[in-house]
């Protein structure tokens, strides 16, 4: 028997205009794309066509379906486990962080390869410089720590000739460096992005996680299993979130004139006070704060310079 069938609205209107999934997932046409989703789409307990969300494998060949169908990816897979991330939410980091760069460019948008943005922790889905090239034509350079991460990004990079010669990923040895070994000498980027890993311990992310499954079940879940996935160093990290920013912070003061913006995602709100004042000791000229909605989850961007709007006007791309 059916539940009483929710009320949703035509749009998801707490996302970015220009998001490309503001509307419903149509299954419909993401099937027509993408045919091996197929098997993973039924009708929910509402009678409307869905996936379930708690199943790893159906959450990355929606993933999948949705890079093929909205930005033209071909071939897109990760290794198993890694971290299979939801795009809409990708995409609105990629979309703010553009109306950033357009304040700098009197209101415009700055579009082409010329456009040059640094990805801190890029992972092994290659997302963040897939949206951002595909959208805006932004040349990226990605780092991460993980070599299979690295390894599985670059197979996606030369077997899609779109984003070919776009994106060149780069490891980096030194787990406790951030732009050290990645930000080449006399190399300057208009922006840096991260999304950095949010727990301080595996414990923690384990928990995290079974309150999710718990949350999307219906019912108290007690053994984990990954809906989206991420192995260690993307779901934690020695202090979380707070002492990784803070980290970040710190480096990007010492490359301060290699980077327009500086950002990164700081999704819990409690941080947000300690790194003002980390902003504020590091000397940042300027600091935003940008909210964004996704779903019931409230976050938000944090992004600062240390160029003066002179300075910036004098990096600005002809």
């Amino acid at each position: 028997m059916l539940e009483k069938k929710k009320e949703h609205p035509k749009e998801k209107t707490n996302l970015h205009p220009r998001n490309k999934h503001r509307k419903r997932y149509n299954f419909k046409q993401l099937i027509d794309t993408c045919p091996e989703l197929n098997q993973y789409v039924s009708l929910n307990n509402y009678g409307d066509e869905s996936i379930d969300f708690s199943n790893y494998m159906a959450v990355r060949m929606l993933n999948k379906a949705l890079l093929k169908h909205f930005y033209k990816i071909e071939n897109w897979d990760i290794p198993k486990y890694y971290l299979s991330p939801p795009i809409p939410g990708r995409a609105d980091y990629i979309h703010y962080v553009a109306d950033l760069l357009g304040e700098s460019n009197n209101g415009e948008i700055p579009k082409g390869k010329s456009i040059k943005c640094l990805d801190i922790g890029v992972g092994a889905s290659c997302i963040y410089p897939i949206i951002g090239n595909r959208e805006y034509g932004w040349s990226f350079v990605g780092s991460d720590i993980d070599k299979i991460a690295i390894d599985s990004a670059n197979k996606i990079i030369e077997s899609n000739l779109l984003i070919k010669g776009n994106i060149e990923l780069r490891l980096q040895n030194n787990s406790k460096d951030i732009f050290f070994g990645i930000i080449k000498t006399g190399e300057f980027f208009d922006l840096s992005i991260c999304n950095p890993p949010f727990h301080s311990s595996s414990a923690e992310a384990k928990s995290s996680t079974l309150r999710k499954q718990s949350n999307l079940k219906g019912k108290k879940i007690t053994k984990s299993s990954l809906n989206f996935g991420g192995i260690n160093t993307e779901l934690w990290c020695d202090g979380g979130e707070e002492k990784f920013v803070k980290e970040m912070i710190r480096q990007s003061k010492k490359f301060s004139n290699s980077c327009m913006w500086f950002s990164s995602i700081v999704s819990k709100q409690s941080n947000l006070k300690n790194v003002y004042s980390l902003l504020k000791k590091a000397e940042a000229v300027e600091v935003k704060t940008i909210q964004m909605g996704q779903g019931n989850k409230i976050s938000r961007i944090v992004a600062w310079t240390f160029l003066s709007e002179g300075q910036k006007q004098r990096h600005k791309k002809v």
